[in-house]
């Protein structure tokens, strides 16, 4: 289960870290590229993630560079394709978790692979000292590593989303992670409507819904297209409002990100019943996908694609609906935040962020696989993972980063143009890493070029080819972007990301969380398809007297005890 503060991600972590990178996650460096001599016989790796959303080889431009310059042939195991934690547990009995591990979080399950001694040391051999030149520019990740997991002495794997940015500074693009987007050509016909309160979105969604009925291909629209497949320990999607008035989770606590407070999800005055009751309404008023409970996360994206959803709690979920064709003529989504928002931001994480990338003990070649994970966390490494293979999609131009023409139409968005042999072959969409695991933060800043890794950021790209779509916004707004809009207008709570790691949980405890967690999430979503006020009571009643019966209030305590050396934490960085 997911305890940390950013996002419910391994699959909320790693894209709304991707959000700037839209879904290239790590990809690799241009074709040409020398091969390591030392590499001339293929050798074929298992790669176990546990926030891959694939499963299989590894192709296409990603798997060519690795191939080419590592030797590595790579097979990615997902868990959430292929089992979710009975997966874990079944590689745990085997003795082998593979040759590359991406752990969702430094929670549990990675101290369960340490202690069982299924994690390569990266001190042994002086591994980490010859092959890991710039992972060892983060410091405070690595010592983060030491100190938590491996008695002041080992280092077993190393954070996600690193950088040596400031940490009290927010740490995304152009867009924070969460924030509401709606159809901004349909809020625009509306005249606008002023949004003061999260349920104030129903009935502007309402007469969305009735100005546009149908989708592209004839389907019926909705305002709320739910996934299951993310659920942690609780409904995702009902925990994303807080998040918009700068909340994000641990455990089955909501935490505030700059401030000393938190509230448990079962606070009938908090904002997870709150969202619920709000789907509730939004349901009676037919405004929510019926196949909500039961479709995947790609489900609701296609049918995002499609235009038969009005809302998205996420930029990266409607980039989908925003192709070039739609925003060009205005069309396409964009924030429309409300009054009482104060939108949730992680700073710059200079400990890293609690997905882990680790080596297998079993690993055959470890030297290889260490260089290519240092690789990964190399400006060259970082650079390709953020924009594409260099000389592809982008190129130097007197020492600053530019798109080239073929860039310009597939980097902002997940394209299946077709690329050549020479790097590659296939959809330029298909050679996307599968890892699914961002090393280093894209917005830090390059120390070739000056510049952010981010080609958002890029000075060569900020005001070049400004669509429609994004000219209306921005005349509206008085803001380039999301992010400058929160910051200008004091709609921001950052989170500086600290060095805490949550506490081994003892196995009771651990057993009610997961118990508890299962009464929830099936609860909550039975409230929103609730027949009636009563029976919405009565269900939400019936979950909190089953929860707490289970030892709720212990997990709690748990939570709360991890809540307070957070604060105490973040004291040392302000």
């Amino acid at each position: 289960m997911k305890r940390g503060l950013s996002k419910n991600i391994g699959k909320a972590v790693a894209l709304a870290t991707a959000i700037t990178t839209m879904s290239f996650g790590m990809v690799g460096c241009s074709s040409d590229t020398k091969k390591d001599a030392s590499n001339s016989d293929l050798e074929k790796i298992d790669v176990f993630s546990m926030s891959a959303n694939f499963a299989g080889e590894q192709s296409g431009w990603f798997g060519k560079v690795v191939k080419d310059k590592f030797g590595l042939d790579m097979n990615i195991i997902s868990s959430n394709l292929q089992g979710g934690d009975s997966k874990f547990a079944t590689m745990m009995a085997s003795g082998n978790l593979g040759d590359i591990v991406v752990f969702g979080a430094d929670d549990q399950k990675y101290r369960d692979a340490i202690k069982a001694g299924l994690l390569l040391d990266w001190t042994k051999d002086g591994l980490l000292d010859k092959y890991g030149t710039h992972i060892k520019e983060f410091q405070k990740a690595i010592e983060k590593n030491k100190t938590n997991f491996g008695d002041g002495k080992a280092v077993y794997g190393l954070g996600s989303s690193v950088s040596t940015m400031p940490a009290t500074t927010p740490s995304e693009g152009t867009e924070l992670a969460y924030g509401p987007h709606l159809r901004w050509d349909l809020y625009e016909k509306l005249g606008k409507p002023t949004i003061n309160t999260m349920e104030d979105y129903l009935p502007v969604l309402k007469k969305m819904q009735e100005a546009t009925p149908k989708s592209d291909s004839g389907k019926p629209t909705y305002a709320f297209s739910m996934w299951s497949d993310w659920d942690g320990n609780m409904m995702m999607i009902a925990k994303q409002f807080a998040c918009m008035q700068g909340y994000d989770e641990l455990g089955f606590l909501l935490v505030h990100g700059n401030e000393e407070k938190y509230q448990d999800i079962l606070d009938p005055n908090g904002y997870y019943l709150r969202s619920l009751k709000l789907y509730y309404n939004a349901n009676k008023m037919g405004l929510v996908d019926p196949d909500s409970i039961s479709q995947k996360y790609d489900d609701a994206a296609n049918k995002m694609k499609d235009g038969q959803v009005l809302f998205s709690w996420f930029p990266f979920y409607s980039t989908g609906y925003n192709t070039q064709e739609r925003v060009n003529k205005g069309q396409g989504f964009k924030l429309v935040p409300f009054t009482d928002e104060k939108d949730y931001s992680n700073g710059f994480a200079n400990y890293g962020n609690s997905q882990v990338i680790a080596i297998g003990s079993k690993a055959k070649n470890p030297e290889k696989i260490m260089k290519f994970i240092d690789w990964l966390y190399s400006p060259e490494g970082i650079m390709t993972s953020t924009n594409g293979p260099k000389g592809l999609t982008w190129d130097l131009k007197d020492g600053k980063p530019v798109l080239t023409d073929f860039g310009k139409k597939v980097v902002p968005s997940t394209s299946s143009d077709v690329i050549s042999d020479q790097y590659g072959g296939g959809a330029y969409k298909d050679g996307v890493n599968a890892l699914n695991f961002v090393t280093v933060n894209a917005n830090s800043i390059n120390p070739e070029t000056k510049e952010p890794y981010n080609w958002q950021l890029w000075s060569s790209t900020t005001n070049d080819n400004v669509s429609t779509l994004d000219k209306n916004w921005r005349a509206a707004m008085n803001a380039n972007n999301d992010k400058d809009y929160f910051i200008k207008n004091n709609k921001i709570v950052v989170n500086p990301v600290t060095n805490i790691s949550s506490d081994a949980m003892d196995t009771a405890t651990q057993q009610k969380l997961g118990q508890i967690a299962t009464v929830i999430k099936q609860d909550s979503w039975k409230m929103i398809f609730a027949k009636s006020d009563a029976e919405f009571q009565s269900i939400q009643k019936d979950m909190i007297e089953k929860s707490k019966g289970l030892g709720y209030d212990d997990v709690v305590k748990f939570d709360q005890k991890q809540a307070e050396r957070i604060f105490a934490a973040r004291k040392t960085l302000k």
